[in-house]
């Protein structure tokens, strides 16, 4: 079995703890037309398929390159729409007894069949609302929210990932809170992310009209979830 991926490389404690091995895999389910990795959208696009077998030797070897807590991460495109072959490579990571991370959009409805072999599961959530969401990313998210309810359900360590877009979502605070407190958050943590346009030029045409967030827009959120007992984590 193989895995295609756009892009890898080391990354200290922006995709999971300390020093990551990180796989950015080919093909995503959303059409985001924000997306700062649009060359990993298509699931035919460029990539390097390779045998898993070969991926764990390597991360075996770089053993001694993950100080600080760290260990691979899959990211993408979208890892689960590799889901067989992400399942045999994060199985085959955790025999070997190596740290795993998975930054995900959560649609995938096995997702919960893999959080016994994920150490740091990241979920993205990009608007509470089903057909905001949709019409921002072409997915609604009712999928994305069963599995966040999954893991509250089951304890798993989770970290949402909030990205905040000016005119499209930050006008939503308590609608986010309104969902979110309904949860067991114990171990649930979230995180903002502000729209930025480092993908731009890799589009052939930036469609996406500016969505920059204001510091107090941050700051708004921010102060509302602490307000209402929601863990916030920066990285």
């Amino acid at each position: 079995m193989k895995l295609n991926y756009f892009q890898s490389g080391f990354n200290y404690s922006q995709d999971g703890p300390g020093n990551r091995l990180v796989y950015h895999l080919q093909g995503c389910n959303m059409r985001c037309p924000w997306c700062s990795n649009p060359e990993g959208i298509d699931i035919d696009g460029k990539a390097s398929a390779t045998e898993i077998t070969a991926l764990v030797n390597y991360a075996q070897s770089c053993i001694a390159m993950f100080f600080g807590g760290g260990g691979v991460t899959l990211t993408g495109g979208e890892p689960t729409v590799q889901y067989e072959a992400i399942a045999a490579f994060l199985t085959s990571l955790k025999a070997a007894g190596i740290n795993t991370a998975v930054e995900t959009n959560g649609t995938h409805p096995s997702l919960p069949e893999l959080f016994d072999v994920i150490d740091h599961l990241m979920i993205d959530f990009k608007h509470p609302d089903d057909a905001i969401h949709r019409e921002l990313t072409g997915i609604g998210n009712a999928q994305i929210k069963r599995n966040i309810e999954a893991a509250s359900e089951q304890g798993k360590p989770i970290v949402v990932r909030l990205l905040l877009l000016e005119g499209h979502n930050t006008a939503h605070l308590q609608d986010y809170l309104d969902y979110f407190t309904r949860l067991d958050t114990s171990r649930i943590s979230f995180e903002f992310l502000r729209y930025h346009e480092y993908g731009r030029d890799k589009w052939k045409e930036y469609i996406f009209s500016p969505a920059f967030v204001p510091d107090e827009t941050l700051q708004k959120f921010i102060h509302g979830f602490e307000q209402a007992g929601l863990k916030i984590v920066k990285t």
